[in-house]
């Protein structure tokens, strides 16, 4: 019996008609799997399978999930992400690996599942705290991430006392929130990395059109709650919220996430966009 494999011309076009052939016959098809979105087992010959490619600069990773969970896909990825994955698949722990050149700094904990540390490219030390929540718009929960840095985030090259995160990100696509119970609008380029069911990267516009960047990047693959996963599968977007040094704070629960971002906006001191979920 021949697998029930869904090969997307992307995936077919990475790893060439020859490949996709085989897998399609069930030649080179696994008995079982892992399914690389809700990390639930899967059998190719009694459910329909997507093949997930993750491609790093130098090399790729061919994995497979439910195709009730996601359809088949090329992801993109750094290849230190790629080596993360790889890990994950392998059971191996991931280890501290260094950031890409001009990469953004990572994050610290803060409330809900929050990633790793890394120090920011400006002259002042600081790390940007990601927390994973969700946020209810029009009775529906969507899953967020909220971005905090621990210190004033200065422009590069400048060495001035003021804060410039958030004007930065304004001149990137984000924009004032001035509701919380608006939903972000989308920013071009932009999106967020979920690999292997776990948080990886925020990632930005490669230069002139290139592969895109890590914005911000785990200090190692994080998991993320049940809910948070099912809710980005079923929405595809994830709604990016950021504020300066000081306004969120880590709050231990959600109403209270929500209650800080919503005094954040109306202060004047929130910015979002909606990005779409890369990945799995």
């Amino acid at each position: 019996m021949s697998p029930m494999l869904d090969v997307s011309d992307d995936v077919r076009a990475e790893i060439g008609e020859e490949e996709a052939a085989r897998l399609i016959a069930g030649d080179s098809a696994p008995g079982s799997y892992d399914c690389t979105s809700c990390r639930a087992p899967g059998d190719p010959e009694q459910e329909r399978t997507s093949t997930v490619l993750f491609l790093g600069g130098e090399t790729a990773v061919l994995a497979f999930a439910h195709a009730s969970c996601i359809p088949s896909q090329v992801v993109p990825v750094s290849e230190e992400q790629l080596k993360d994955a790889v890990r994950t698949i392998t059971g191996d722990r991931p280890g501290d690996a260094p950031a890409p050149a001009g990469a953004s700094p990572s994050s610290v904990p803060a409330g809900a599942p929050s990633a790793g540390a890394r120090p920011a490219p400006s002259s002042r030390q600081a790390v940007l705290g990601v927390t994973c929540g969700q946020v209810l718009i029009d009775d529906q929960l969507h899953p967020a991430l909220v971005v905090e840095p621990t210190a004033p985030i200065a422009r590069p090259g400048s060495d001035g006392p003021g804060d410039d995160f958030l004007p930065l990100l304004i001149e990137q696509g984000f924009l004032p929130v001035l509701d919380v119970a608006r939903a972000p609008l989308p920013v071009a380029g932009w999106s967020v990395l979920l690999a292997m069911g776990r948080l990886h990267a925020i990632l930005q516009p490669g230069a002139a059109g290139g592969q895109p960047t890590s914005w911000w990047q785990a200090h190692q693959p994080l998991p993320v709650t049940d809910d948070w996963r099912t809710a980005a599968g079923r929405t595809r977007t994830v709604y990016v919220y950021a504020a300066p040094v000081g306004t969120i704070g880590q709050q231990p629960r959600e109403d209270l996430l929500r209650e800080a971002l919503e005094k954040a906006a109306a202060g004047g001191v929130l910015v979002a966009a909606a990005m779409p979920l890369a990945g799995t």
